[in-house]
């Protein structure tokens, strides 16, 4: 009987010893702020990026790339070569593969929510960088880094309705978006719409798709000369379509900057040495250097901190006359 109550009492202590480790075992092993239990114990970060379209885009992903690093961030990169799909893919790729946070930059506004609510439902918190999404469930995101697109428009054309204040008109525009659909090409457009809108001298005769690319700006333009007689102003959603339908001005015998007036926006080394050369007259700056405020977020929203819902960066506008001493400080 004795050896049979001290065996009781020995099982008896061995069970009490296990649960009370249970009962503790999730505040020992919970991460510290900012840390998880990912490989290491580093964050693990999956970025679906939109492609390689531009300059702005290559100087966006090494910015990224860099910080991660940086921040001891493991990083699982994609590359969507402009594919909603692709992208779509790689999200669903990055919640099958447990990483604690999810950014992109979405190739287009629309189309998010089912893949946005699966990692929610995952328990994977998403930033989204550069670009936003159109849905009107604003839980699938923790919060938006990027500029702000409408105001870039709104600057390039207040730039242009200051530089004609003193002509009569009619002042011809061609302008070339980025890729339809998405946010910067919805936002650019309406924004520059907007600040020309009030004064009846300025007419948009034709407007396209250049795709965000160097290539296309080129070909679009080339197509523009040929339709339209009268062109006063190329206005380009981004630096390579403007480099790109430089091209094709020169090409045609007429001087870019002076026969037609070129309004761009991004702000890369090329488009500021364009500026030196007289051939683009203003450049309205969107900044692509976001990978240290993206990892910073990062941590906070995987530490279950809050954030701002809207982080914007902070932006300039660049006339012709200011190029050359901006020049040298242009890192991308």
């Amino acid at each position: 009987m004795a050896r049979r109550a001290a065996l009781a009492l020995t099982v008896a202590l061995l069970a009490s010893s296990a649960l009370t480790a249970c009962s503790t075992e999730g505040p020992a092993s919970a991460p510290a702020a900012g840390v998880t239990t990912g490989s290491g114990g580093a964050i693990t970060m999956g970025f679906a990026q939109v492609g390689a379209e531009s300059g702005w885009r290559t100087a966006n992903t090494k910015s990224v790339q860099e910080a991660a690093k940086k921040a001891g961030i493991e990083l699982k990169f994609s590359d969507a070569q402009q594919k909603q799909e692709n992208q779509i893919k790689a999200i669903r790729t990055f919640i099958q593969q447990k990483v604690d946070v999810i950014a992109f930059s979405p190739v287009v506004e629309s189309g998010w929510d089912t893949v946005l609510k699966e990692a929610k439902d995952a328990g994977i918190p998403v930033i989204l960088t550069d670009r936003a999404v159109d849905t009107k469930d604003t839980t699938l995101y923790k919060t938006f880094l990027g500029s702000d697109f409408v105001k870039e428009g709104k600057s390039a054309g207040e730039w242009l309705t200051g530089a004609y204040a003193n002509e009569q008109g009619p002042v011809n525009i061609v302008e070339l978006q980025g890729t339809t659909g998405s946010a910067p090409a919805n936002d650019r457009k309406a924004g520059f719409a907007d600040a020309i809108g009030a004064d009846g001298k300025f007419k948009i005769v034709a407007s396209q798709t250049g795709d965000f690319t160097r290539a296309k700006g080129k070909e679009v333009m080339q197509a523009f000369l040929k339709s339209q007689k009268d062109i006063d102003v190329l206005y380009a959603h981004n630096d390579d379509m403007a480099l790109g339908a430089i091209q094709a001005i020169e090409e045609s015998g007429k001087k870019p900057g002076t026969d037609i007036k070129v309004i761009s926006v991004d702000g890369i080394k090329d488009a500021f040495v364009a500026m030196t050369e007289g051939k683009i007259n203003v450049v309205v700056e969107c900044n692509p250097m976001l990978g240290d405020q993206l990892m910073e977020l990062a941590k906070k929203v995987v530490a279950g901190e809050s954030v701002p819902t809207r982080v914007e960066t902070q932006e300039g506008v660049f006339p012709q006359d200011k190029a050359a001493a901006a020049l040298p400080t242009r890192t991308y």
